[in-house]
């Protein structure tokens, strides 16, 4: 299996068409020969992921294809291009999934890897639709992971993603090793507390977690956070 993420950034001039196409593109692309898992992304800076979090300037696709030749071929496909030919700075990359564990959208998108190692640079995706009398609880502790993650060393940039402006969101983040990612992951303490405060409360009706192997990439993905 291959995964790709396309991030468009548009001018305010192409923001209603980006709306347009958010609305009108997902048949197009579940549809494209190959295609196994779509979803048509907001973004923002997952700060807070809350609406105040949006970036009505900047788009995503995160796609799961059969092939290689599939993936690339979406790249040069008439929905591809109508978002490149606007926009005013990418971000695109071609993954293959490490680990995934949970559902979305109650399906299991990129399968069940098996374990491998991988010593290049590493992609991150979180996922979860948080039950809705409980998102005040969620909100209240999203702050302290996020400056946690931004702050990370290895880390190369994050996103926040949603297909809503509420109760449908994640991440996604680019880091240089696995070595950097499992840091974050297991020795901050802000996400370790929030780890522990997720088991205790249970905030998620549904959550996903998948790591990739970063087989190319191009352009800026959010704030360069190299150190």
């Amino acid at each position: 299996m291959f995964v790709t993420m396309h991030v468009w950034r548009v001018p305010t001039s192409d923001v209603p068409r980006a709306f347009v196409r958010m609305a009108t593109q997902r048949r197009t692309i579940r549809s494209s020969p190959g295609c196994s898992f779509a979803k048509l992304l907001g973004t923002g800076a997952g700060k807070t992921f809350t609406p105040n979090d949006a970036d009505l300037h900047q788009w995503a696709v995160l796609a799961c294809w059969q092939s290689e030749q599939a993936a690339m071929a979406f790249t040069e496909s008439k929905a591809a291009r109508a978002w490149q030919h606007r926009a005013v700075s990418t971000f695109s990359a071609l993954l293959q999934p490490l680990a995934s564990h949970g559902q979305w959208s109650r399906q299991e998108p990129f399968g069940h890897p098996a374990a491998q190692r991988w010593a290049g640079q590493v992609a991150a995706l979180t996922r979860a639709r948080i039950k809705t009398r409980l998102s005040r609880r969620f909100w209240s502790s999203v702050p302290p992971v996020t400056a946690s993650l931004h702050a990370q060393p290895g880390l190369v940039g994050a996103i926040g993603i949603g297909e809503a402006p509420i109760g449908l969101q994640g991440t996604f983040s680019l880091w240089r090793s696995n070595d950097d990612i499992r840091a974050f992951a297991y020795r901050s303490p802000a996400h370790m507390s929030v780890i522990e405060r997720t088991q205790q409360t249970g905030w998620y009706a549904e959550e996903l977690f998948a790591r990739f192997a970063v087989l190319r990439a191009e352009g800026q993905l959010g704030d360069p956070q190299l150190s």
